[in-house]
């Protein structure tokens, strides 16, 4: 059977497809299948008579003009290559898939509009992180937390090893030592605050003032806040990274990362970066991560709470020996925490007691929470970082990281406590 989407006698009526070769996300004309090219499905959002609050643009932004007959979702579109237009190349012509796809740049609209600035879409979350340390020239220094995503300090390692950078490991928190380890001659100041998984806060306008006086790039990996409750880029940041795998897709169904900058030079640089190692992501990757984007502030807004209350009720059982949550009055990093972010966030740092032996006995026996290694989902799940090889020293044999999702929270809490109560 012959399926006709739109054809040259059923052109498409929107403005969104009006003027394409083809019609909005994968049609079929006489059997072929033909992809959108032209303008994009990144539409702005209108200027309202006031600012729109977050939890609104996460809903609106991206979406195709509202006329009759449009979709309101923006089509997956699998293209890998686009009708070209007459003569050399144009600015804002897809070309080709590894330039630019209409599902990429709906995304990367939300997430811009969220975050402050222009984004990028990656393949991954260590493929955005790559682009902005390749940023830096070669033996450029490189200021990190001691204590942050592993993936990072891993690329940081071998990036040393092959003598393309210095690495300089400083306490995040410790604003003074930052300042110390920044002067002279750094390059680039990689913060993430809270920092995983210990959640140290960094003084975030401190220290992204005390980067540019030292003449560095500053980037900022918000992954654990998300842009619901932290946007660096207010903060004078030059560079947001995500792993969109987690908080922004928030549904374990994808692995993406993106780089959100104000800079158009440096969205540029990203941009090349992406396009000549072929750091591309998938567009049905982008179709759900945009679909899971869209309840972003709900997700947040239940996981943080539940964050809060769970943290609350661990510092008071015997078998925890600490509990790191900005949310928490006596915790080292909630003043700062009060101060420049719109909430505390959802994940938990846990010490167990009795050591790594009874935090591996957590993991196994907790019948909600699912034992696995990344966080971000719907769903609450919980591990002993420790168990990684490459987890640096810094981070307690008997930490335990909690990814709280956003079941009820007296389910979570009677899984935990069960087996907590058989520890003590």
């Amino acid at each position: 059977m012959q399926l006709t989407a739109c054809s040259p006698e059923r052109p498409p009526k929107t403005r969104a497809t009006r003027g394409r070769a083809g019609c909005s996300g994968v049609a079929f004309i006489a059997g072929q299948a033909t992809a959108v090219g032209g303008a994009s499905y990144a539409s702005p959002v209108p200027d309202p008579s006031r600012p729109l609050s977050p939890a609104t643009l996460a809903v609106t932004a991206g979406r195709p003009p509202a006329e009759p007959d449009a979709p309101l979702n923006t089509p997956l579109v699998f293209a890998s290559t686009y009708v070209a237009s007459p003569g050399a190349p144009r600015p804002g012509d897809l070309g080709y898939g590894r330039w630019a796809n209409p599902t990429w740049e709906a995304f990367e609209s939300v997430l811009g509009a969220l975050e402050g600035g222009r984004a990028l879409l990656f393949s991954a979350g260590m493929a955005a992180v790559t682009a902005v340390v390749d940023l830096v020239p070669d033996g450029a220094r490189v200021v990190v937390p001691t204590a942050a995503y592993n993936g990072t300090l891993s690329l940081l390692s071998e990036l040393v090893e092959r003598q393309r950078v210095q690495v300089v490991p400083v306490e995040v928190a410790d604003t003074d030592a930052v300042r110390a380890a920044l002067a002279p001659g750094a390059e680039l100041l990689w913060l993430e605050t809270p920092t995983n998984p210990l959640l140290e806060v960094a003084d975030l306008p401190a220290l992204v003032a005390a980067g540019h006086d030292a003449g560095a790039l500053v980037a900022v990996d918000n992954t654990f806040a998300t842009p619901l409750v932290q946007r660096p880029l207010d903060h004078g940041a030059d560079v947001v990274v995500h792993s969109v795998t987690k908080y922004l897709a928030g549904h374990s169904d994808v692995v993406l990362g993106a780089a959100v900058t104000a800079d158009d030079g440096l969205r540029d640089r990203l941009h090349r970066h992406r396009t000549v190692h072929g750091a591309v992501p998938g567009p049905a990757e982008a179709w759900l991560a945009l679909r899971g984007l869209r309840t972003l502030h709900l997700r947040v807004e239940q996981a943080g709470a539940n964050a809060a209350e769970l943290a609350a009720r661990l510092c008071g059982h015997p078998a925890v020996a600490r509990v790191r949550h900005p949310s928490l009055p006596d915790d080292p990093g909630h003043g700062r925490a009060a101060a420049q972010m719109r909430g505390f966030g959802a994940i938990v740092a846990v010490e167990l007691a009795e050591g790594a032996d009874a935090a591996e006995e957590l993991c196994a026996r907790t019948r909600l929470w699912v034992h696995a290694t990344s966080l971000g989902g719907v769903e609450s799940s919980l591990e002993r970082r420790r168990r990684h090889a490459g987890e640096p020293a810094t981070v307690p044999e008997s930490l335990v990281r909690l990814s709280v999702g956003v079941e009820d929270v007296e389910d979570l809490w009677a899984d935990l406590a069960a087996v907590l109560d058989e520890l003590v």
